[in-house]
């Protein structure tokens, strides 16, 4: 069972290089807030993680596939994207320049919790992902359903290890920057999370344009 284990975690660390909205989303609340924040959102990314991946496993991603389902469940993720968006382009506009980096955004657990599993529930195909990836490892490595529970278990691990590592070095970083270059990076992820649920509305239409499936989004 460690070599299933040491496979999921792998592969689950290779898939974070496919970095989309919430990983940005989580940065920005790194360096926007605490740690601490930062921490909670990558837990709150983890649990949703594993829900979906809990999903796969018992097949929910084969009713998912069906096209009517789909096509609303991307319109509502990118709806959430551009709505996400535009709230903090809108927050923005609420603090004063005459404040520090570390006073920006008040420290909220909860806020930074729920901000990021919200986040990341409004991408559900995200269980079509899961579940054709468990479909190859059943067929490339015979792995019967216990063993893609574990090889799912280190997978959702290595979203907890990588952002939580991100998170640490931003964190630790955040003091040194200016505080105007952190309200541009607030500007930028706003204005990306709309870009990224714009796009996802053309792919929904059918004009396949870029970055509008990664895997962190």
């Amino acid at each position: 069972m460690g070599s299933v284990l040491l496979n999921g975690f792998l592969t689950g660390m290779v898939l974070q290089v496919a970095i989309g909205p919430v990983f940005f989303f989580i940065l920005n609340i790194s360096l926007q807030r605490t740690i601490i924040d930062g921490l909670f959102a990558v837990l709150a990314v983890t649990l949703v993680d594993y829900l979906f991946i809990a999903f796969a496993v018992m097949g929910v991603g084969k009713l998912i596939e069906k096209p009517k389902i789909k096509r609303a469940l991307g319109i509502v993720s990118a709806i959430v994207l551009v709505l996400f968006g535009i709230v903090m382009l809108l927050s923005i506009q609420q603090t004063g320049v005459e404040n520090s980096p570390h006073t920006m955004l008040a420290s909220n657990y909860l806020s930074s919790f729920m901000s990021a599993f919200v986040l990341t529930l409004s991408s559900p195909l995200t269980i079509v992902f899961w579940t054709s990836l468990f479909a190859a490892k059943a067929i490339e490595k015979g792995y019967a359903k216990t063993a893609l529970a574990f090889f799912g278990f280190a997978a959702g691990l290595a979203t907890c290890v990588f952002l939580g590592g991100a998170v640490v070095l931003f964190s630790t970083i955040s003091a040194s920057i200016p505080f105007a270059l952190l309200k541009i990076a607030h500007l930028a992820v706003g204005t990306l999370l709309i870009v990224y649920g714009v796009v996802r509305l053309f792919n929904v239409a059918g004009v396949n344009l870029p970055f509008g499936s990664q895997r962190n989004g």
